[in-house]
């Protein structure tokens, strides 16, 4: 099981607007940093650190409601393609050369909805968008870089 990252979003405060970059610093229990949700004092707690959504599912959810979502407007950080995120839900994996663990399924809330003034977002999101995990081992993540699941005999070994 493996994709690609295929964008990159930060939001530098709460409900501030999301900005594209090309690469992030992924830190261990901080988060990312010059995010929204950096921990400074390194408490991210469980599936804090990290958001990711499958291209596939925004592209679905356009093809579904015919009412697309601006690049970063779903405010999840990292955008894959090729690989089903929500197969990642405890498990390990690697997005380029930071180690992940995918804690559980990141579902749509009031407040996103709200953020985005589309009524029925929660409704038409709901299990599609996005996971949060954690950051195992941080490193840099790219545009480009692949993303694969360790398999799961190997995780049971470095576990």
């Amino acid at each position: 099981m493996s994709g690609v990252v295929e964008r990159i979003f930060l939001a530098r405060e709460e409900s501030g607007p999301t900005a594209p970059v090309e690469e992030v610093e992924a830190v261990p229990g901080h988060g990312l940093v010059g995010d929204r949700y950096w921990y400074e004092n390194g408490d991210a707690g469980p599936g804090k650190a990290i958001t990711l959504i499958a291209a596939e599912a925004i592209e679905g959810y356009a093809a579904d409601t015919g009412n697309p979502l601006a690049p970063g407007e779903h405010r999840r950080q990292v955008v894959t393609r090729g690989i089903d995120v929500n197969a990642l839900v405890g498990r390990r994996f690697f997005v380029g050369e930071v180690e992940c663990e995918g804690v559980e399924l990141c579902e749509p809330c009031n407040h996103l909805q709200k953020l985005t003034g589309r009524d029925s977002l929660m409704r038409d999101l709901v299990h599609r968008a996005g996971l949060s995990a954690d950051i195992v081992s941080g490193g840099t993540i790219r545009l480009g870089d692949s993303v694969e699941a360790v398999e799961r005999d190997a995780a049971s070994r470095t576990a």
